[in-house]
């Protein structure tokens, strides 16, 4: 009962979530993922869910959970206490909600992208898109080298850290099943990164065209108007689910859910092919591309709140995984170290990024909605834009976000793999 109190739990929470956001300014400027932190911490840090003794803690040698049987066979022969059991069922249950929520979701995160009318409407946008994820790419392997002895599984974080630059928590959440990244060092890295994401976010939105603009030419208008309007609104219904349990809407839902599900089972038998130890690189990457190849079937592509519904489970994992790390760990020496990786990950980007675009001339409103839109996904394209005070930047923004969401995935874990992660 235990269990099945906390899998409903996991899955059905985040629809209290996603309501107090959609209705609660305060909450809706928080946001449901770190809300989702916020409380999965809490559970795995006060006691609500079991501890586990130093005994039990040293017999997992870096894993997750021991097999049922094996715990079984510990606790009867007195070497791990009930607690440690109960914790060991709890654990497993986690690991496998946190396995199967990212993989259903990337597919119904893709189906709703109409990647070839995005790409007609690119313009400089991918010249642009290119210098970020070269100016990324660069300062990700430069932090490397500086950082490498001093934070521990270096090369996965290097790899994670292109997902967040690319495509924000939902290639972040990908990368992370494919290079098996550690519960707690998952969380130390996406709290990082909410850290100085919102430094960056508050500079993007107040200073950062002035002082672009001491290096970059100004923007030209060139834009579609009503084009723009039209990605603005689908922009905007990224964070909507009203009406996502209709007759109309929920049961072509279904459809969607069922052919995610049949993709991942593909991309698992694909996984089965390789070692072991790049399975999981097999399936996010083969999720990916199916997921990519279905989006551009246009019955696929019409169903209604396909993004909606992989978001829900990226906020399911997010609970799941963060009730799984413990925040002593977290409090280190390494930590600090961490948070300053990712800051040079996010300011030298931004800088190698700048230096870039005066070569080739790409103007400072460009560069600055496509670094939002890669960073913080592409609801945030029209708040920042707004911000500029120019609407002709949102198709270049929206753009690069979608784009940033194909790529990230493949660009993070060839990133993760090079570095030895």
């Amino acid at each position: 009962m235990t269990i099945l109190f906390l899998v409903l739990f996991y899955f059905l929470f985040p629809a209290l979530i996603i309501y107090t956001t959609c209705n609660n300014t305060i909450a809706n400027r928080i946001g449901s993922v770190v809300i989702a932190y916020a409380v999965g911490l809490l559970m795995g840090n006060t006691g609500i869910l079991p501890g586990m003794t130093h005994n039990y803690h040293s017999l997992l040698q870096g894993n997750v959970s021991l097999p049922a049987g094996q715990a079984q066979a510990l606790f009867e022969q007195g070497k791990i206490t009930a607690g440690d059991l109960m914790h060991n069922k709890i654990a497993s249950v986690q690991d496998l909600l946190t396995s199967i929520t990212i993989p259903l979701a990337l597919p119904l995160l893709l189906f709703s992208l109409n990647v070839k009318k995005w790409f007609r409407m690119a313009g400089t946008t991918f010249l642009s898109l290119g210098l970020a994820l070269l100016s990324v790419f660069i300062v990700v392997i430069l932090g490397f080298f500086i950082f490498r002895d001093k934070i521990p599984e270096l090369g996965k974080i290097s790899g994670m850290l292109i997902g967040i630059y690319s495509g924000g928590t939902p290639n972040l959440a990908s990368i992370k099943e494919a290079l098996n990244v550690d519960p707690d060092m998952f969380i130390m890295t996406h709290t990082a990164d909410l850290v100085i994401g919102a430094v960056c976010l508050l500079f993007l939105i107040t200073v950062a065209q002035r002082f672009f603009l001491l290096f970059l030419p100004p923007f030209k208008k060139h834009g579609d108007e009503k084009s723009a309007e039209q990605l603005t609104r689908e922009a905007e219904q990224m964070d909507k689910y009203r009406g996502i349990f209709s007759r109309k809407i929920f049961s072509k839902l279904l459809i969607a859910i069922l052919l995610s599900v049949l993709i991942l089972a593909v991309s698992a038998g694909l996984g089965m092919l390789v070692p072991k130890k790049s399975m999981m690189a097999v399936v996010i990457l083969s999720i990916t591309t199916l997921g990519i190849i279905f989006s551009l079937i246009p019955y696929v592509n019409r169903i209604e709140k396909t993004f909606q519904s992989g978001m829900y489970l990226i906020i399911v994992f997010c609970l799941v995984v963060s009730s799984m790390a413990d925040l002593r760990g977290m409090i280190n020496v390494e930590y600090l170290d961490l948070l300053l990786y990712v800051a040079l990950v996010y300011f030298g980007s931004l800088f190698v990024h700048i230096f870039l675009s005066m070569i080739f001339r790409i103007d400072a409103d460009t560069v600055i909605i496509t670094s939002t839109a890669m960073i913080y996904s592409p609801p945030f394209v029209p708040v920042v834009a707004a911000a500029l005070r120019n609407r002709d930047v949102i198709i270049s923004g929206l753009t690069a976000g979608i784009i940033g969401y194909v790529i990230g995935n493949y660009l993070g874990i060839f990133t993760g793999f090079l570095l030895g992660g």
